[in-house]
């Protein structure tokens, strides 16, 4: 289940996106608009949630989150984007990871 969170996630939203991969959530970020899409199987599921929902391509980034260690990490085939210098799986920009990492860690961090 896909769902996007715009403000402090309820534990029960958290455990809903935890269905499909049990520990850890998959997560496409817009960090213009400051709100994530996250579950289901693929990054690309949460991005198409996010451009349905107005988010422009340039601004959503892929991570993932374990809620049980709050561990985040910066990997998805979502983020190979040439055009906006990041070649890489990982989010290679500092400022885009730290944007990233505030996002996640206010919608969902100690949930």
């Amino acid at each position: 289940m896909i769902i996007i969170i715009r403000n402090r996630a309820a534990p029960e939203q958290v455990e809903q996106m935890l269905e499909e991969q049990k520990f850890y959530i998959k997560l496409a970020v817009d960090i213009e608009r400051r709100i994530l899409a996250g579950g289901g199987e693929m990054h690309y599921f949460c991005e198409q949630a996010l451009l349905e929902d107005g988010s422009s391509q340039k601004n959503i980034w892929g991570a993932g989150f374990m809620p049980i260690n709050q561990k985040i990490s910066y990997d998805s085939l979502i983020n190979i984007r040439p055009s906006q210098g990041n070649r890489s799986m990982e989010i290679l920009d500092a400022t885009i990871r730290e944007q990233v990492a505030q996002i996640i860690t206010e919608l969902l961090g100690n949930v």
